[in-house]
């Protein structure tokens, strides 16, 4: 690879990239210099090779770069790493994701959840997009408090009926499964059994020793003539609803803290680089396994990537969704009225995971393709923004891809 180095607003990116996918680092920096990016990386592999590794920007209010090494909050890409300990614990045979909650986890089949199954809590249609008692002050570090609440929640409908973005709750559904079938905490297993054996920088729990490397999150500002989505309309007027719930009963949750950043919050607080996501995804997009390491069966990479659900209303975010079991798969929603930040556009066999304010990673099995981006300037909106899509673009691009005005990129 090309060892590269630009000049940007906000400093300097820099990286490696290798012939044929300069279109990426261009897309990159045109982040900086038209899309008000402040801090990111972005990585790309293809056939298990890393073609594509370049950071830059700045990292934090006082002005330090964002350097090789350093990670940030990524959000909801998490539940694409605690949706990867279920399977993995699938693929092994200690777990059966057809099998009714109960069978693992007793207490949870009350409150019309009695016939929840394992797959529903992977596709969001198990009920829970969130607990309606108002979440106590740090409530999220609190493992066993929150799974208990999640545990007792009465349905928001039937379980398998619909789906609905359980944009926090992942954590505990999925997350106290794997905690129960495999006897390690979720943070646990994925650095013992993922990050580990992967190499990754990426952690469900960070230590304290590597706080000094994160950097700070800033949060989205709509400005006074953005237009509302469905979605931020209902959260402002109905505060029972799922959508307000999700958004705003979080325990007063400082993502930029350290409290946070040490928790296990298997939906939401990973912390990594796009070279932490990109890894990750890497073995599924290769067969499942990456560098003489077999993360999946093949079979078991296909089960992940198969729509197991979707709507045309999803009962949280309020537009057409399409999720597998534990991933989002591409969801083309430009046809909105207010449709920024409501799309997440791949290939038809690619699968992944958005975090909020625009991180992304995925895994294309059919181009053998892994991407990951992060970044500390959140746009708008609980899928892509411009920024992370216009790379997502640029790498299908650059491996021969040339449309994706069908809602999926195609060759």
């Amino acid at each position: 690879m090309e060892k590269i180095s630009r000049t940007v607003k906000n400093g300097t990116i820099n990286g490696f990239v290798a012939p044929g996918f300069d279109g990426v680092a261009d897309a990159f920096a045109q982040n900086f210099d038209a899309r008000d990016e402040v801090g990111a990386s972005v990585c790309l592999s293809v056939e298990g090779e890393t073609v594509v590794d370049l950071w830059g920007g700045i990292r934090n209010s006082e002005g330090a770069a964002w350097e090789e090494d350093t990670i940030s909050i990524v959000f909801s890409c998490t539940k694409g790493a605690t949706a990867l300990c279920a399977h993995m614990l699938a693929d092994q045979g200690k777990l059966d994701l057809n099998a009714p909650v109960s069978q693992y986890w007793p207490e949870f089949a009350c409150n019309g959840k009695e016939n929840a199954t394992v797959a529903m809590m992977l596709d969001h249609s198990v009920g829970v997009p969130h607990v309606r008692p108002q979440v106590k002050e740090g409530g999220y570090c609190d493992w066993e408090y929150m799974a208990d609440l999640v545990a007792k929640e009465e349905a928001f409908w039937e379980p398998g009926t619909r789906n609905g973005y359980h944009g926090v709750t992942f954590a505990w559904t999925v997350g106290e499964i794997v905690r129960r079938v495999s006897g390690k905490s979720l943070g646990q297993f994925f650095r013992e059994e993922v990050a580990g054996p992967l190499g990754l920088d990426f952690h469900i729990g960070l230590p304290e020793s590597e706080e000094g490397r994160v950097a700070n999150m800033i949060q989205a500002v709509p400005g006074p003539d953005t237009p509302m989505t469905r979605f931020m309309e209902t959260v402002m007027s109905d505060p029972t609803s799922a959508s307000s719930l999700f958004l705003l009963n979080g325990g007063n949750a400082d993502f930029n803290s350290r409290e946070v950043h040490a928790a296990e919050i298997g939906s939401a607080n990973g912390i990594t680089n796009a070279r932490g996501l990109a890894g990750m995804y890497a073995p599924l997009a290769n067969d499942g396994s990456h560098n003489d390491v077999r993360m999946m069966s093949a079979n078991g990479v296909a089960r992940m990537g198969i729509v197991s659900m979707a709507t045309h209303d999803d009962a949280t975010l309020l537009i057409p969704s399409r999720f597998s079991l534990g991933y989002m798969k591409s969801m083309d929603n430009r046809h909105l009225p207010v449709s920024d930040g409501s799309s997440c556009i791949i290939g038809e066999d690619a699968f992944g995971h958005v975090g909020m304010g625009g991180h992304f990673g995925f895994a294309d099995p059919t181009a053998n393709m892994s991407f990951g981006y992060t970044m500390n300037k959140m746009g708008l909106g609980i899928l892509l923004n411009d920024r992370g899509q216009s790379l997502v673009d640029a790498a299908y691009e650059a491996v021969g891809y040339v449309s994706n005005e069908g809602g999926v990129w195609i060759r």
